[in-house]
């Protein structure tokens, strides 16, 4: 595992409170065997950097892309901020050789875990926020997670989920909006399984299922897509 001091003169900053930083890096899992520990798990952080995360996106776009409609704001953030870009940039930042985990944890690879990772980069995010106030926070984000990542991601709309392409091009093509169909529903209450078609007009281009409504009509918009060769 590598000192923190190394973490720190990578990123630029220097910790006022060293346990703080310390604290981003503390996995449920070395709690378990390490219970007289004076740290928390970093979920707490993780929580907080969830949020400041979602300010610093949102003020990012608002400010860099003015012309852009709310809803083009809510794709991007959401693209951004998913598990697999976080843990992309805390790869960059190599923060799993940083992390606190259990034995069994790390024999599990938990350094390379990539929603661990996804978390301890939100975590950490917290950490400067409360250490060193939202500009440095702001920077370190614009820094190593947006740069060379967001300007190609809306650039591409690779931001729009498969259910916004297939309606900007009925509506570009076809003059139309897909219409989903809920086919069937089963399983118990808890945990029902839908399954929905879409359609242009009459023809169903793609069917999919899902743990929700939402998820169902994403997967058949995805089929729907490769259908007409998109």
């Amino acid at each position: 595992m590598k000192p923190l001091s190394q973490l720190e003169k990578q990123i630029g900053i220097v910790f006022k409170n060293k346990k703080l930083l310390q604290n981003a890096f503390i996995h449920r899992s070395y709690l378990n065997e390490n219970k007289d520990s004076a740290f928390t798990s970093n979920e707490k952080l993780e929580f907080l950097g969830d949020s400041v995360l979602s300010l610093i996106t949102s003020v990012f776009l608002y400010e860099k892309y003015p012309k852009f409609e709310e809803g083009d704001y809510t794709e991007i953030k959401s693209a951004i901020v998913k598990t697999g870009s976080l843990a992309e940039a805390a790869e960059q930042l190599q923060l799993g050789n940083y992390l606190y985990l259990s034995k069994g944890e790390e024999l599990g690879d938990g350094r390379r875990n990539r929603n661990i990772l996804a978390d301890t980069f939100e975590a950490l995010i917290a950490a400067i926020f409360l250490d060193q106030g939202f500009q440095k926070a702001n920077q370190f984000v614009t820094t190593y997670l947006f740069k060379g990542v967001l300007d190609q991601l809306i650039e591409k709309e690779d931001y729009l989920s498969a259910k916004s392409r297939l309606q900007e091009i009925f509506q570009a093509k076809y003059k139309t909006i897909p219409q989903y169909k809920v086919l069937a529903s089963e399983g118990p209450e808890h945990k029902r399984i839908f399954t929905v078609a879409v359609f242009l007009h009459k023809k169903k281009l793609g069917t999919g299922k899902g743990l929700s409504k939402k998820e169902a009509e994403e997967k058949a918009a995805v089929h729907a897509l490769r259908a007409i060769n998109f």
